[in-house]
C-alpha cells in the first residue's frame, strides 16, 4: 500500500479500490480475466488523455488543452499503477511519432533531442513528464480514498496539478532560456484560470462517480433481496 496510514481516508478493505474497478461489469471482468481488464483500462485511459490533447486553445509557447483534466481524471479513476501505465503509454505513443500530443505534434523532440552534439529540451517536455508524475500521485491519493468527498478530491487534484507545474515550469525556463518572471508569464499565469476550472470539474466528477457506484450497488442488493423473498 503506497499511502501512509495518515493519508488513508477509507476502511482497510476499501484501500486500493478506485472508480476504474467499477467500469468493467463483473461478469465481463470474470470472463476476460484481471490482466486483460487492467490492460483495457490502461488503453482506455490513454485514449482519454489523447482526446484531451485534441481539446485545445492555441497559445504560445504552451497550448491550453484538455490534457490536464484528462490526466487528473485518469489517475484518480484508475489508481497508481493503471494511471501511471496510461500516462506512460500516452507518452510513448507520442515519442514514437503518433500524433497524440497537443496540436497533433509528436516525436522525441517534444521531450528532448540532441542537435550538433548538445541536448536540446522541448518547451513542453516538462509538462508531458509532469503528466506522468501527476497521474501516479493522484492515483495514490485516490487509492487512499481522497476522491470520495469533494474536499479531498479538490486537494488531490490541486496536488496533481501543482506537480505538473513543478516539473513543467523549470523545464520551460531551461528550454527557452527564460527568466523566472518570463517563465511564469509564459507558462503559468495565462493558464491559471482555465486550470482552476478544469481542476474543479475533475474534482466534482469523482464524488459524483462514487455516488453513482454506491446507489447502483444498493439497488442491486435490493433487487437480490426481493428475488430471494
Amino acid at each position: 500500500m503506497f499511502a501512509t496510514q495518515r493519508l488513508v481516508r477509507v476502511p482497510p478493505f476499501e484501500r486500493g479500490i478506485t472508480l476504474g474497478d467499477f467500469l468493467v461489469p463483473i461478469r465481463l471482468g470474470e470472463r476476460i480475466g484481471s490482466r486483460t481488464r487492467h490492460l483495457a483500462l490502461v488503453v482506455l485511459g490513454t485514449l482519454l488523455i489523447t482526446l484531451g490533447a485534441y481539446i485545445r486553445i492555441p497559445t504560445q509557447p504552451v497550448p491550453i488543452t484538455g490534457q490536464t483534466l484528462a490526466v487528473l481524471l485518469v489517475g484518480a479513476s484508475l489508481g497508481f499503477r493503471r494511471g501511471l501505465g496510461a500516462s506512460l503509454l500516452y507518452l510513448a505513443l507520442g515519442i514514437i511519432g503518433l500524433p497524440v500530443f497537443a496540436d497533433e505534434r509528436s516525436g522525441a523532440a517534444m521531450i528532448a533531442t540532441f542537435q550538433e552534439g548538445r541536448l536540446v529540451l522541448g518547451a513542453t517536455g516538462g509538462y508531458l513528464l509532469g503528466f506522468v508524475v501527476a497521474s501516479a500521485l493522484v492515483g495514490i491519493l485516490a487509492e487512499a480514498g481522497w476522491d470520495r468527498g469533494l474536499g479531498g478530491s479538490i486537494a488531490a487534484m490541486a496536488i496533481g496539478n501543482a506537480m505538473i507545474y513543478a516539473i513543467g515550469l523549470p523545464w520551460l525556463a531551461v528550454a527557452l532560456g527564460l527568466s523566472l518572471e518570463r517563465t511564469l508569464a509564459a507558462g503559468l499565469y495565462p493558464f491559471v484560470g482555465g486550470d482552476v476550472l478544469k481542476l474543479l470539474l475533475a474534482a466534482g466528477l469523482l464524488p459524483v462517480g462514487w455516488w453513482i457506484v454506491r446507489h447502483r450497488d444498493e439497488g442491486s442488493a435490493g433487487g437480490e433481496r426481493d428475488t430471494a423473498s
